[in-house]
């Protein structure tokens, strides 16, 4: 079966007045569908920037990214950003919730941008909520939530759109154990329904809940392990 996400010999290099800085090099890996795998490693060894290409926000310097069997280097933007919206969701350490707006209308936004219908983006919306256990906070802004809250917030606007990819960069890194531990049960639960998880972390507990994980340094997989 062919995998979900295949990078080949990625390279990623930022020019910087001091000299070039390569954030990645010659990164190859493979993630199937329906796959949790946690990628972690020191501050600046290249995770987020690894994620970022693998959820086609980024483009890398060198090698290739084929997702579904699909050359992400060879679409032009406006088919990556459909790719993005319809296919992948993003998690990330600070929410990014708009703040002038309620949980059902951040979780709403991703939707009404795919074009669903008003009826079915309110059912869905909803049945995400509940999903996340805030079907009672629907109507709150994130001012009025917790951090926990809003981080559950953003994991079911990540939903919205039934991507077959979620992305989190560091989402348990703003909070506290308590609630660091239901998100991460949160994001077991979504893998388990079927979605393919990569979740970036420092958290060692974290990571170690998922089946495959990566270790970086350097830019560079250090090394690969596997769940016992």
């Amino acid at each position: 079966m062919e995998p979900l996400i295949e990078a080949r010999s990625l390279g990623k290099v930022f020019p910087m007045g001091g000299g070039p800085v390569h954030a990645l090099r010659d990164i190859s890996v493979q993630i199937a569908a329906g796959e949790y795998l946690t990628i972690r490693g020191p501050s600046g060894c290249g995770k987020s920037t690894l994620l970022h290409i693998l959820g086609c926000v980024d483009t890398p310097s060198s090698g290739t990214l084929r997702f579904d069997g699909r050359d992400v280097s060879a679409l032009p933007d406006h088919a990556r950003s459909d790719l993005r919206l319809r296919s992948i969701g993003f998690v990330f350490q600070r929410f990014f919730l708009l703040p002038m707006l309620t949980a059902a209308e951040n979780v709403d936004v991703p939707q009404a941008e795919a074009g669903v219908s008003r009826a079915d983006r309110k059912r869905r919306t909803a049945e995400l909520l509940d999903y996340v256990g805030l079907g009672h906070r629907a109507g709150h802004r994130p001012s009025q939530l917790s951090g926990g809250e809003a981080q559950r917030v953003a994991i079911a606007r990540a939903l919205a759109n039934r991507p077959r990819l979620l992305l989190a960069d560091e989402p348990t890194g703003e909070l506290d154990r308590a609630n660091g531990e239901h998100i991460a049960e949160l994001l077991d639960r979504v893998q388990a329904d079927g979605t393919t998880v990569v979740v970036v972390t420092h958290d060692a507990a974290l990571a170690e809940r998922a089946g495959r994980r990566l270790v970086m340094r350097d830019g560079l997989i250090e090394r690969e392990e596997h769940a016992r």
